[in-house]
C-alpha cells in the first residue's frame, strides 16, 4: 500500500505543517508515503482555512480519499477562494436555496467574517465531507460539526498528536528570560501563534493591565504573527504597557525555548472554528497551564489538567481572576502542568496517532 500525502510542510508558518511533518515522518514508519503522488492507493488530504490548502481541496474533491479537517469550519477558507456568486452557490448547496439571502447578507458583510459568530455557525463542510473516503477530526465537536454537515461521512476522531523535540535546559531557559527583560521570580504569562481577533488578545492585554496592579511581578509574552491589521493597530498601545514583550513569529528552537519559559499560556479561542490547538497541546507537554476557553472541543481534556476560561460574557471575570491567582501561588500552577503533561504525553503522543491513521488507512485499501 502506497500512501499520498497532501499538505503543506515547513518552512510554511502554519500549525498544519509542524502537525504534517511529525505525522509524515511517523507514518512512514509503517509503509510507504509519497508527497503528492499523482496517483497512490490511498490519499491523506489535510485542510484548514489557510489558502495554502487551495489546490490540496479541489484535488480532494476530484479524487476521494482520507479528508483530515484541521478547522471544522471552511466558511473562511472558502470566502477567500471564490467569488461572489460562486459563493452564494456555494452556501446553497450547503444549507439550502431559502438561505439564499442570508448568503449575499453574509458575503456583502466578510469583512466581519473574522468576528461575526453567523461565519463560524455555518461551517460550509457538506461538499468536503461527503466526497471523502473518511474525515478525520480531533475531537468531539468536530465530529458533530461534520455528521450534521454530511450524515452518511465515516467520521474518526484521532487526538491532536504531540511530538516533543530534546528541550532545552534550565540554564538556557533562564537564559532567554533575561533576554526578554523578564526577572527570574517573574511569573510569565504567554500567547503564541498567529495573532486574530478570536484569540482574544485585546481582552488579555486589557485584563493584564489591570493584574500588573496586584501582581507586580506578572509578565506577558506576545509572540505571534498578526492575521488582523485592525487588531495590530488596536492593541499596539497595550502592547508597550509595562511587563508586556512583544516577540514575532518564532521558528523551530526559540518557539520551544519560549514555550519552555513560561510559566503559563494563555489561548482562549472565540468563535471558534471547532479547532484542537497544537499549541495547547505542546504546552501541555511541557507541563505548563493552558488557560483555555470553556467549549465541546476542549471538553476531552481533564478538569484537573487545564484552567477553563468561559466565552464571553463571563470571560473577563474569569480569566481576570486565574491572570491573579497563578502568580499568588506557583504551587498550583506546577500542579496543573504536571497533570496536563501527563494527559497530553498519553493521549496525544505522536506514535499512537500514527498508528491510528495507518489503521484506518489500510481499512480503507483491504
Amino acid at each position: 500500500m502506497t500512501v499520498g500525502f497532501y499538505s503543506p510542510l515547513p518552512p510554511a508558518r502554519t500549525g498544519v505543517a509542524d502537525y504534517a511533518a511529525a505525522l509524515l515522518a511517523e507514518l512512514r514508519r509503517h509503509g510507504p508515503v509519497d508527497l503528492a503522488p499523482a496517483r497512490c492507493d490511498v490519499a491523506l488530504y489535510h485542510l484548514g482555512n489557510n489558502p495554502l490548502h487551495a489546490a490540496i481541496y479541489r484535488r480532494a474533491l476530484e479524487h476521494p480519499g482520507v479528508v483530515v479537517l484541521h478547522d471544522a469550519v471552511l466558511h473562511h477558507f472558502l470566502l477567500g477562494q471564490l467569488g461572489e456568486s460562486a459563493y452564494v452557490e456555494e452556501f446553497v448547496y450547503n444549507y439550502g436555496e431559502w438561505n439564499r439571502g442570508l448568503a449575499v447578507e453574509l458575503w456583502r458583510g466578510r469583512a466581519a467574517s473574522s468576528t461575526d459568530p453567523r461565519y463560524f455557525e455555518y461551517p460550509m463542510l457538506k461538499r468536503a465531507a461527503s466526497s471523502a473516503l473518511a474525515v478525520v477530526v480531533h475531537n468531539p465537536a468536530a465530529a458533530r460539526a461534520v455528521a450534521a454537515a454530511a450524515p452518511a461521512a465515516r467520521v474518526v476522531e484521532i487526538p491532536h498528536l504531540l511530538e516533543m523535540p530534546p528541550l532545552p535546559g534550565e540554564s538556557a531557559t533562564m537564559r532567554y528570560r533575561s533576554r526578554l527583560g523578564v526577572a527570574p521570580d517573574a511569573f510569565l504569562f504567554g500567547v503564541f501563534g498567529y495573532l486574530r481577533e478570536s484569540k482574544r488578545l485585546a481582552g488579555v492585554l486589557e485584563i493584564f493591565d489591570e493584574v500588573r496592579r496586584q501582581a507586580p511581578a506578572a509578565a506577558l509574552l506576545v509572540a505571534g504573527q498578526f492575521v488582523s491589521t485592525d487588531l495590530e493597530r488596536a492593541v499596539a498601545p497595550l502592547l508597550r504597557s509595562p511587563g508586556v514583550v512583544r516577540r514575532p513569529y518564532l521558528k523551530g528552537s526559540e518557539f520551544w525555548l519560549a514555550a519552555s519559559a513560561v510559566d503559563a499560556c494563555i489561548n482562549l479561542r472565540y468563535p471558534s472554528a471547532d479547532e484542537t490547538s497544537g499549541i495547547a497541546i505542546r504546552m501541555m507537554g511541557l507541563e505548563k497551564p493552558v488557560l483555555l476557553t470553556d467549549a465541546e472541543e476542549t471538553a476531552g481534556f481533564p478538569e484537573d489538567a487545564c484552567v477553563r476560561i468561559p466565552p464571553p460574557p463571563a470571560e473577563r471575570e474569569s480569566l481576570l481572576r486565574h491572570m491573579i491567582l497563578l502568580p499568588s501561588n506557583f504551587d498550583i500552577a506546577r500542579s496543573i502542568g504536571r497533570r496536563a503533561a501527563a494527559h497530553a504525553l498519553s493521549r496525544h503522543a505522536v506514535d499512537r496517532a500514527g498508528q491510528l491513521y495507518w489503521d484506518l488507512l489500510c481499512a480503507l485499501v483491504t
